[in-house]
């Protein structure tokens, strides 16, 4: 049977049905898939490796670090209407650099801080206010600072982590390594503390964690490395400084460094900062320096050293060389005090110390600490070089003076009279008004003796620990050097009642 057939009236109305149908299920369509968030690709993650980082043990070492308010007497303005005068701490005083930036370090009140206006009455003449930091040493309240936070004070605050405020008392400062400890009553109250540890296994590179109170911002932890060991900054004898690259500010002396065993490696002391802030150089006290002296501290005790009573300087290669000693080891005596265990037990100018006690003196600071870490009244034997030959003087040390003593030299005025002329030298010389040595009175520019830091008014006493009272024994010492086959020779100088030695390359013909 055959389909009728379809009119072409009928197949158009069918076909705009149908288009009909097919935009209104588009339309449906797109009103179902506007509700659906669209499909996105992954976002970009990377499977790194887990780097341990520090809050395990900033968590544990946090409540035992503390800030540090000291309340001091207000000073008396200059005549100017400036800051009253630079107080540092006294082995600052003579080195202008150290000084600027040490006072960097404490702030522009010279505190380590800022200067706050009394709460109940903002125009009451504010009270300095030192900010700083330090760190409980036992459960019993004993905190440990530096001795430049609390110098000065009259009233100590310490404020914990949590913010609890506990009046403190001063307890014993040791200037000459700037270290303080302080002590608080907590009603029986245990505190976290921290311990020392054993800083001669710190190496450089270590990571270590600095906890402070920088610019009084209270609790803030920086980290970094050991920079170095061994520093000499200049700021006394028995300089020792760790230096870390973590940042350090004002407010943070007296906080501790901590090593990653949670244990205290140094002492945050001084930074250099040519802007005022960090810039990644600071200065700790070491913990082998800073444990001994808390002990005495905490037991009310004051620190006492030994002595020897000698002016000293380093062995230079020419030195040595002089004094036919190898290698610039050992601390070269340019004098020695008046009534000190090192003039009477026979030390005199001239002598490299090399050993106390069999312990090796490598340089002048070697020495300078091997002889404070003794107590006064220790009998050690010295060990000189003198001659030529090694011989071991037994010395009685005395007590460090609260000053340190410079020896004194008389100088007298020369009378400009019977001159020598040393020519190979560049020297002019007569003898000196006492009869002890001769004095320099011109110095050729041109020469060697000029060229090693002569001056006219010098005082040459002695050559390769010969006394000289005339040019011929000049003449003489640097004929007997020639023959010995040596290249230098020793010259003791005064200048400006103090010795020192230089080294004048033996004449020619």
């Amino acid at each position: 049977m055959t389909a009728s057939p379809i009119s072409s009236r009928t197949r158009s109305r069918l076909t705009a049905a149908a288009a009909s149908v097919a935009i209104a299920g588009a339309i449906g369509f797109v009103a179902v898939t506007t509700g659906t968030a669209p499909v996105m690709a992954e976002a970009v993650r990377v499977q790194a490796p887990q780097v341990a980082g520090f809050a395990d043990l900033v968590e544990k070492v946090s409540p035992a670090v503390v800030s540090v308010q000291v309340k001091a007497k207000v000073q008396p303005a200059a005549d100017d209407g400036q800051a009253s005068p630079f107080d540092g701490p006294d082995f600052f005083q003579d080195n202008p650099q150290l000084k600027r930036f040490f006072k960097e370090f404490r702030g522009p009140d010279g505190q380590g801080g800022r200067r706050f206006q009394h709460r109940d009455n903002p125009n009451r003449e504010p009270r300095p206010v030192a900010q700083g930091s330090g760190f409980f040493i036992s459960e019993d309240g004993y905190i440990v600072t530096n001795n430049h936070v609390v110098d000065g004070g009259s009233a100590f605050t310490v404020v914990m982590k949590d913010g609890k405020e506990l009046d403190a008392k001063l307890v014993g400062t040791d200037p000459r390594t700037d270290l303080a400890v302080l002590k608080v009553d907590g009603g029986g109250q245990k505190f976290t503390y921290v311990d020392f540890a054993d800083d001669a296994k710190t190496r450089v590179g270590d990571w270590v964690v600095a906890v402070g109170n920088p610019f009084g911002l209270g609790g803030t932890v920086t980290a970094g490395i050991v920079s170095a060991r061994g520093r000499d900054i200049g700021a006394g004898p028995y300089d020792d400084f760790i230096q870390i690259d973590a940042p350090v500010n004002r407010g943070n002396s007296g906080g501790p460094t901590f090593d990653l065993n949670g244990q205290v490696v140094g002492i945050n002391t001084a930074i250099f900062s040519p802007s005022g802030g960090s810039v990644g150089i600071a200065f700790d006290i070491p913990a082998s320096t800073a444990k001994n002296v808390v002990q005495v501290l905490m037991k009310g005790g004051s620190i006492e050293r030994g002595w020897l009573g000698v002016e000293i300087q380093p062995v230079t290669s020419d030195i040595a060389e002089s004094l036919g000693l190898k290698g610039e080891k050992g601390a070269l005596v340019a004098g020695s005090q008046d009534n000190s265990p090192a003039k009477k037990a026979g030390i005199v100018a001239g002598d490299v110390i090399t050993q106390v006690d069999g312990k090796s003196v490598e340089t002048t600071k070697d020495l300078a600490r091997t002889i404070g870490n003794y107590q006064p009244g220790k009998s050690v034997d010295v060990t000189v070089w003198r001659g030529g030959k090694e011989q071991s003087i037994k010395v009685d040390l005395g007590t460090l003076p609260k000053n340190d003593k410079m020896a004194s030299a008389e100088q007298q005025s020369a009378p400009a009279k019977d001159h020598n002329s040393l020519t190979d030298l560049g020297l002019t010389v007569t003898k000196s008004e006492d009869g002890k040595g001769l004095v320099v009175t011109e110095v050729d520019p041109d020469s060697d003796a000029a060229d090693r830091g002569i001056q006219a008014g010098d005082v040459i006493t002695a050559i390769n620990s010969q006394e000289v009272t005339a040019a011929s024994d000049i003449s003489k010492a640097m004929t007997d050097a020639q023959k010995a086959g040596r290249k230098q020779v020793l010259v003791q100088i005064t200048r400006n009642d103090n010795n020192r030695f230089i080294t004048l390359p033996v004449a020619k013909g």
